[in-house]
This record gives C-alpha cells, sequence and structure tokens, in this order.
C-alpha cells in the first residue's frame, strides 16, 4: 500500500505534463487571427486628414496673413505645403507617438527662434579665424570618433533609422521598430491623400480654364 500511495503523485504530476503538452500544440495548430488594420488605412482616417490637408492648403495658398504664424518669415510655397501636411499629419496622430510629438515640437521651436531672430540685433559675420577654429575642432571631433571602437553593423543601421524618422533618435530597437511601422502607414496615407487632391485640383482647373469658357462662347446661338 505504501509504494501505491508514494506512486500516485508522479503519476497525476504526468498526467498533467501531458494535458499541458497537448493544449500547447494544440494553440500552436490554431490558425492565427487576422492582422488588424493599421488606422492609418482605414477610410475615415484617410476622409478625415484630406479634409484637414485641404484646408491647410487653403491657408498656405491665402498667404502669411492667414496663417497662425503671421509674424514668423513665410517658407518658400512648396516647403510651406509639405509643412502643412506634415503638421495635419502630426495632428491626426493625436500626439500618441514619438515621431508626431517631434514634428509638433520642432515646429514651435522654429517659430521661437523666428522671434527670438527678429528681436537680436543683427550679429556680425564670424571671422575667418572662428571659422578656421570651428573647422579644426570639428575634425579633431571627426578624428576622435573613429579612433573610438567600431559600431556593429545592427547598430549603425538603427542608427540610421533613428534619423530618418523624427524624434527617434533615442529610442530602444523594439520601439523604433514601432515607430517606424506606425510613421512608414502615416506616410503611405499622406501621399494617397495628396495624390487624390491634386488631380481633384487639376480636375477643377481644367474645367475651369479660360480655354474651356471661351470655347463654349465662341459656339453659334
Amino acid at each position: 500500500m505504501a509504494s501505491t500511495s508514494s506512486s500516485t503523485p508522479a503519476a497525476e504530476v504526468e498526467v498533467e505534463e501531458r494535458c499541458r503538452k497537448r493544449k500547447r500544440a494544440a494553440r500552436a495548430a490554431e490558425p492565427a487571427a487576422p492582422a488588424q488594420p493599421s488606422k492609418w488605412r482605414t477610410r475615415r482616417e484617410h476622409e478625415i486628414y484630406s479634409s484637414k490637408l485641404l484646408e491647410a492648403i487653403r491657408v498656405v495658398r491665402a498667404g502669411p496673413s492667414a496663417a497662425a504664424g503671421a509674424a514668423a518669415p513665410a517658407p518658400p510655397r512648396g516647403r510651406a505645403v509639405g509643412e502643412a501636411a506634415d503638421r495635419e499629419l502630426a495632428v491626426a496622430a493625436r500626439g500618441r507617438t514619438h515621431w508626431s510629438r517631434a514634428i509638433l515640437a520642432s515646429r514651435r521651436r522654429r517659430l521661437q527662434a523666428a522671434h527670438r531672430a527678429r528681436l537680436r540685433a543683427p550679429a556680425s559675420p564670424p571671422s575667418r579665424h572662428d571659422a578656421a577654429a570651428a573647422s579644426a575642432s570639428a575634425a579633431s571631433a571627426s578624428a576622435a570618433a573613429a579612433k573610438g571602437t567600431a559600431t556593429p553593423p545592427l547598430a549603425r543601421k538603427a542608427k540610421v533609422l533613428g534619423r530618418l524618422v523624427p524624434g527617434c533618435r533615442k529610442l530602444s530597437f523594439p520601439t523604433l521598430l514601432a515607430e517606424t511601422t506606425d510613421y512608414i502607414a502615416a506616410l503611405q496615407m499622406q501621399v494617397r491623400a495628396m495624390t487624390a487632391l491634386a488631380e481633384a485640383l487639376s480636375a477643377v482647373s481644367a474645367t475651369s480654364s479660360p480655354g474651356a469658357g471661351s470655347s463654349s462662347s465662341s459656339s453659334p446661338l
């Protein structure tokens, strides 16, 4: 009887282990759940961003007096449209990502820097001696960096990727990959929206061109 009672717990443990293995095998055999579509691929998000982008482009075309940052010097038209598109994309992200917060913060910094530059007196141009000293210090810094330990290839690629995605220079690698994936999806939606707006605006300009009106007015009554 003693031997039977002592072997019972071992048998129970073995049975439980077999049950766990069967459950793990069943979960592995189950088909993977379909991935949820990114919010940047939804039709609703595309429509919201397109309307916001169209309004921002209208403000840019109206001139710097109609923009919120009218005190800042107006950038060229193409650059202003690009900045407006990026700003609306960051607003659509609702500040939940590093790259969207970095885009909004960079705009604030540019406006503040432009305001400080207007308040300061024009500084004298740097002398040749100062320029030579600056170039020498930069060369010594690059030489010191070259003498350091070699960076692994994966770390170098992550560093380059961190420069391409706004606000992602000092993130961990998993967070960097998540930010990059979201940023690429957002840029794809931006391209689709801007392409649709460009086609719509070109169609409107073609129908309202003077040639179309002259041809219709020259027809005999």
